[in-house]
């Protein structure tokens, strides 16, 4: 990062002169598993994010539009990281302003990004809460993890509240991981019965999405990525193990070229096992980046950090998939909005974000006197990455074809309007489906729908701390798999001197199913109540908002997104 440049603005800051919630409709209790260990000592240090507003951000939607639609004659055109910055940079008068309120306060212990979006300064608790009223600091700890956060909604200065987004670092406790293994009596895998398999693996993965053993990665200027935020780390060792057993069929690699952040001390995580396996297997032979946040500091947001990152480095991988998520609920207007801002600052760059549809169906939020409403989440409800849901065989133990699998995260944004690009789409689905869709008042029918595909998701075997572990599940499985499988594609883009598909989603759309496997049967959970009974959409011909437009046929949709 760069240093902060000492910039002086003739501004008073009156002590009287606070009045200005950033994030007023940010949930601050406090998430189930974390435990108060009281306040934090005030000359205790801590790292704020200032996310300063930024210019052109409507400009900045628009040529996401135009480089991600095929039909326009920018497609491809993908900007450079200083492009990006030179059209979002905050007016000179915004860096002044909020350089010299921090300043005015004792902070000068700041970096910024080479956007000069982000500002992440250090200082004590006690600067910190002098900064930011009504802000108050406890520590926090769960698993022998330990965080700091504020217990209550800051305020800003009024004559800096105009120039900033939000500040992070203060509210947002990572909520914890889901569960993804299932409960089985018998974890010694056993050689299976001719046409039988015993659980997903990276033969049946390839047996199921008809890819050969030639489709593996070869080009040099090709590259994908995971992000892991919950304390997960991956192990070097259990990546060759997993290798060594499911990967003697297709050429592969057997490490991670790079680690962007610090790998956390311990034993490797289940989710991080997944991602990078798969990622790697299904990506095969591709340059892989694992990025790992546990945080310099225990006020720090691990995801924000991950979307800071990308705002400071100028070569990046091509494909990132995340498998995190919180309710759209438990986080204010003003955050989302603008990691949505950072999300189309990634793909006007041609960087494919996709991210796990979640684990909890349709979800569900009591809105009190029996009355409930599903819960959608975010980052999937974002109009800006692409989704991916979850799918099960129809027979779990052979290569059939594929239903929903229940748990697949799947709904209507309350947050986001339906984007111009799915819009058709959806209306067909809602249409065809009326006589059976969820009552109306459960979820926002105008709202942005997701997924926008899917993969198997059910019954995975992951290599952890040197041991085969079966019946691994969730759409934490399925993501790296569809990114693995449009790495391959970017890597016969680039070989062909195409640029990569970066934003799919106006693409994917566009196809109409075409190149996909359509998923038709089962719905997923919801609400366990008397209008529902905890079944919230189900699958239907073409697009749903249980598995998108369906799971990738590989060969077909190679030449899809190959055709110009």
């Amino acid at each position: 990062m760069n240093a902060l440049l000492t910039l002086s603005i003739p501004l008073l800051f009156s002590s009287l002169a606070w009045s200005g919630y950033l994030e007023h409709d940010q949930d601050v209790l406090i998430p189930d598993g974390w435990t108060r260990a009281g306040r934090v000592n005030p000359s205790e240090e801590l790292e704020l994010t200032f996310a300063l507003k930024q210019r052109n951000t409507d400009l900045l939607e628009e040529t996401l539009r135009l480089v991600s639609d095929p039909d326009s004659a920018q497609y491809g055109k993908y900007l450079t990281l200083e492009e990006v910055s030179s059209l979002v940079r905050p007016t000179e008068l915004t860096q002044k302003v909020v350089h010299h309120w921090l300043q005015s306060n004792g902070i000068t212990n700041c970096l910024t990004v080479r956007t000069q979006d982000f500002l992440q300064c250090t200082m004590t608790a006690e600067v910190a809460e002098t900064l930011l009223p009504g802000s108050k600091f406890h520590r926090y700890i769960r698993d022998g993890h330990s965080l700091v956060r504020s217990s209550a909604p800051y305020s800003v200065h009024d004559d800096v509240h105009q120039h900033l987004d939000f500040v992070g670092g203060l509210h947002r406790l990572p909520p914890k991981g889901q569960d993804l293994l299932k409960t089985s009596s018998n974890r010694k895998q056993k050689r299976p019965k001719a046409g039988l398999h015993l659980g997903v693996t990276p033969s049946v993965l390839r047996a199921r999405y008809n890819l050969t053993a030639t489709d593996v990665g070869t080009a040099q200027n090709n590259s994908q990525a995971v992000a892991q935020f919950l304390e997960q780390y991956y192990s070097d060792a259990d990546l060759a193990e997993f290798m060594g057993m499911y990967g003697r069929s297709f050429k592969h690699l057997s490490q991670v070229s790079r680690v962007v952040g610090t790998q956390g001390a311990g034993k490797a995580g289940i989710e991080a096992s997944l991602d990078v396996e798969y990622i790697m297997s299904t990506g095969a032979n591709i340059s892989t980046w694992v990025f790992t946040n546990q945080g310099r500091h225990e006020s720090q947001e691990p995801f924000l950090q991950w979307m800071v990152l990308l705002s400071n480095m100028s070569d990046l991988p091509w494909v990132h998939t995340i498998s995190y998520g919180d309710d759209e609920d438990s986080l204010s207007t003003a955050y989302m909005m603008r990691i949505n801002t950072e999300f189309m600052k990634a793909g006007v760059r041609g960087i494919s974000l996709l991210f796990a549809s979640g684990d909890s169906g349709a979800g569900c939020k009591h809105l009190g006197k029996g009355q409930n409403s599903f819960r959608p989440s975010f980052p999937a409800s974002s109009p800006y990455v692409t989704t991916v849901g979850g799918t099960s065989f129809k027979n779990p133990f052979k290569v059939t074809y594929e239903i929903t699998d229940y748990i697949s995260g799947g709904g209507f944004s309350n947050v986001f309007k339906m984007p111009d690009y799915q819009a058709s789409a959806v209306d067909r689905y809602l249409k065809n489906v009326a006589a059976t869709l969820p009552p109306q008042s459960y979820f926002n029918t105008s709202g942005r729908a997701y997924p926008d595909m899917a993969a198997l998701s059910d019954n995975y075997w992951v290599v952890m701390n040197r041991v085969p572990v079966p019946w691994v599940s969730g759409t934490s499985a399925s993501t790296p798999v569809v990114g693995g499988m449009l790495s391959l594609i970017n890597d016969q883009r680039l070989l062909k001197g195409l640029p990569a598909l970066g934003f799919l989603n106006p693409r994917l759309y566009k196809l109409k199913g075409q190149a996909l496997f359509d998923v038709t049967e089962g719905c997923h959970l919801s609400c366990l109540d008397e209008q529902v009974q905890g079944k919230g959409f189900c699958a239907a011909p073409s697009w749903d908002p249980v598995t998108g437009w369906g799971t990738p046929n590989y060969p077909a949709l190679l030449a899809a997104l190959l055709a110009e």
